[in-house]
Order: structure tokens, then C-alpha cells, then sequence
């Protein structure tokens, strides 16, 4: 590294701080010179008088030297008594060490990688220590010269050369993929038996643009009434989405007791499963091969938002006002005055249980919740909130509702457009 510095102005301590501090009295420039690096820690130690100084000044000098060398704290450590010995020797401080001469030569050639190959293949993988076995057994027993090499093979370097570039290849090998063992959540489906309280949550991302992520949308809705919140997020990581969890069960109008999500990791972790627990709520996770357990909210994905929101990029910086819309108007509307189709089960002719929707089971969610309260099973928060919602519900026709969320809507979509700067 070539530093032309001028460094005439500095020979104090103070003016050593000063530079540190972003001072403009010394400017330098570097280039790539171990050899010029050396020389210049050299000529600071000398000038300074490195050893003779306090543990204050000798701070000062290492912190000044790592600014202007480019070597790490640690290097310039070892380099500075190495210095110190080298002067009281008449020895400048040079490097010592350099690249190898020659590269290592190589012991187990291509040929003995095919032979290996082979055996594997043969074997069908068994464990290192019997193939081991089998490599010295050609050799010995079956005097076999192409085996010599591989007779003195060791287990562990077996592994090495089963790793390398050679083997993988010749020797490919599919696995199923391995089930993540993780101990937060319980793998399996709720079983809410007719109540609500069991919601299923899934994420929705709103595209890339340039490399830069969009929005992410939290789909969150009961198993049994399909009462649904929406929420958005800048990013699915837990400073953002804790919160707007918190959020997002605040607005179910019952006791929340079942939450039900993928195996994704910005659902499954310990700050969600500690937030779960002191709600005293049962965190379950998917099945491997059951599609089916996280259908609903998948489904919820599609027919609600990306109908309403699209596919195309919207930047983290509309999260909250997302957030706002879907709280004051869409939500309000998809569990008001928005019709879902509710399944009935029917056994077939084969004797298989069949899901079949029928005109007079479309209703909405408030519908299918005062419905389901008429048998008992909606722990509401208060007793007064069915009265409460079934109000809100009729202050607006269903045309209304869905008529000032879609101008509330539009004047969203409006905000994200940049305006074009005049030429």
C-alpha cells in the first residue's frame, strides 16, 4: 500500500487525536504495498518513540497507525513488538511470511475417485468405516494393485473426497426432504368443533421491484365464521410484525384461543410463541403432506387480496397507510356486509364425507356469528359487542359499504403514484 501523507504537522499527541477526529490537516492517499505499509508503521513508532510513551499515547498511535495502514487492530498488535525487537537488532521491519513454493501434491489421484465412485454405487452408501473395510479388503485380499492407495484411506478424509467436485459428478443421490424439528408449536390441524377462536394466518407479499421488496399483507381468519383481518407490514421480520399481531387479534370481537399458521419462520419463532402464550392461546403449526391445513387463509390469499390489492410492487413506505385502510374501511366491510360461502358436510354414496355448498349458506360472517351464538359457543369479549356490530352493520346497506371502500380504495392506490417531474 503507497501512502503519500503529509505528515510534517503532525508530532504531537494532540495533533494525532485531532486527525482522528476527522481533522483536514493531513490528507493521504493508499495503494496496495505491504512493503510501503511496513515502512510507514516504522517511521511513526521511531518518530513518536513508541516505547517510551503512556498507554494513553501508545491507544492513540495504534488507533492513528490502523487508520492510515489498513491492518487490523490484532496485526498491528503483533507487528509493533516485532518492530520493537528488530530495532534493538539494527533489523528493519519486514514481512515474513510469503506464498508456498509449489502447491501440495495430491495423494488420491481421479482414477482413485472413479474407484470409489464405484464402490459406493455398489454398496449402495453404506457407512464410512465398512467401506473403509471394503477399499483394504481389495487390496489385500483380493490383490487388487488399482486399490493400493485407497487401502490406506482414512474415515474421515473418505467424507472429504465424497465432498469433492469429482465425486458429486459422478455420484448424485436425492433424499426426501428431512420434516424440521422444531419444539415450538404443536404439528397438527385445530379442531374447533363449531367454535369460533381458532384463526388460521398465512402472508402475502406484494412484489420486487429493482430488488427492493414490497409490502407484505397478513391474511388472518376464523376457521368456523370466517371472520376476517387484514393487516399489512414493511417486512415480515419481528420488530414489524409483532406489533401488528397484537393488532390484528385486538380486532377479533371474540377470545381468540387457537392460531394456526405454515411452517414459516416469521410465525414460528420464540417472540411469537412468548406473545401466544401469554394470551394463553395454542399455537399449532402444518402437517408435512396436508395441504389442507392452512387452506382457508391460502384461499383467503387469492379471493380477497390479491382481487382487491394486485400483484403489482408497492413499496414499504404504504404500509401504514394500508394499515389505516384496512382497519377504518376494509375490514369493516369483508365481515359486515361481504357474503362468504359456508361448506356443508355430506356423506356419499361410497360412504366418504363431501363438502357441499349451498345457496342458503351463503351469508356474511357477522351472519354466521350471530348464528353460532344462538347455540352458545362465541366467547364474545363483552357481552354487548354482537349488539354493537350488529348496529354498525345496519347503518349502512351492503351497496354503501362496499361503495365507500371502493373510494377509499382509490384514493389509496392514488397516494403510491409518483408524480412525474416536469421537463
Amino acid at each position: 500500500m503507497v501512502i503519500n501523507m503529509d505528515e510534517s504537522q503532525l508530532r504531537t499527541i494532540e495533533q494525532i487525536e485531532q486527525f482522528l477526529g476527522a481533522s483536514a490537516e493531513v490528507t493521504f492517499t493508499a495503494h496496495g504495498d505491504d512493503v510501503e505499509r511496513y515502512a510507514h508503521i516504522s517511521r511513526v513508532l521511531k518518530r513518536f518513540d513508541y516505547p517510551r510513551r503512556s498507554k494513553h499515547d501508545r491507544g492513540v498511535l495504534l488507533r492513528y497507525l490502523q487508520h492510515t495502514s489498513g491492518y487490523s487492530r490484532a496485526q498491528l498488535t503483533r507487528l509493533v513488538p516485532r518492530w520493537h525487537s528488530n530495532r534493538l537488532a539494527s533489523v528493519p521491519l519486514v514481512k515474513r511470511y510469503r506464498a508456498p513454493a509449489a502447491p501440495f501434491a495430491r495423494k488420491y489421484t481421479p482414477v482413485d475417485v472413479e474407484l470409489l465412485v464405484e464402490m459406493d454405487k455398489a454398496h449402495e452408501d453404506v457407512c464410512g468405516p465398512a467401506i473403509i473395510h471394503l477399499l483394504k479388503r481389495a487390496f489385500s485380499d483380493y490383490g487388487d494393485a488399482r486399490y493400493e492407495r485407497l487401502a490406506e484411506l482414512s474415515s474421515s478424509h473418505l467424507y472429504n473426497l465424497r465432498k469433492s467436485v469429482g465425486y458429486q459428478t459422478q455420484r448424485v443421490s436425492f433424499t426426501k426432504t428431512h420434516p424440521v424439528c422444531n419444539s415450538i408449536g404443536v404439528r397438527k390441524a385445530p379442531s374447533p368443533n363449531g367454535r369460533p377462536g381458532f384463526v388460521r394466518i398465512d402472508s402475502v407479499h406484494q412484489g420486487d421491484e429493482d430488488g427492493m421488496k414490497g409490502v407484505y399483507h397478513i391474511t388472518c381468519v376464523d376457521s368456523i365464521s370466517q371472520w376476517q383481518i387484514e393487516a399489512c407490514v414493511q417486512g415480515i421480520s419481528e420488530a414489524f410484525l409483532l406489533p401488528v399481531l397484537e393488532l390484528v387479534i385486538e380486532q377479533f370481537p371474540f377470545v381468540i384461543e387457537g392460531f394456526h399458521s405454515d411452517n414459516g419462520s416469521e410465525y414460528i419463532n420464540h417472540k411469537v410463541a412468548k406473545l401466544l402464550e401469554k394470551l394463553r392461546i395454542e399455537q399449532t403449526k402444518s402437517r408435512s403432506r396436508q395441504s389442507n391445513d392452512n387452506a382457508l387463509a391460502e384461499s383467503k390469499n387469492a379471493s380477497v387480496v390479491r382481487k382487491h390489492m394486485g400483484y403489482a410492487h408497492i413499496p414499504k413506505k404504504h404500509a401504514q397507510p394500508i394499515n389505516i385502510f384496512y382497519q377504518k374501511y376494509f375490514n369493516p366491510w369483508l365481515n359486515l356486509h361481504r357474503p362468504c360461502m359456508f361448506a356443508t358436510d355430506k356423506v356419499n354414496a361410497k360412504g366418504k364425507v363431501v363438502k357441499v355448498y349451498k345457496h342458503e349458506d351463503v351469508k356474511t360472517p357477522l351472519e354466521a356469528l350471530e348464528r353460532i351464538n344462538e347455540q352458545g359457543l362465541v366467547k364474545f369479549k363483552t357481552e354487548s359487542t354482537l349488539v354493537a356490530l350488529l348496529a354498525q352493520a345496519k347503518r349502512q346497506t351492503d351497496l354503501a359499504a362496499a361503495q365507500e371502500m371502493q373510494h377509499a380504495k382509490g384514493e389509496l392506490f392514488a397516494s403510491f403514484r409518483v408524480p412525474k417531474k416536469r421537463a
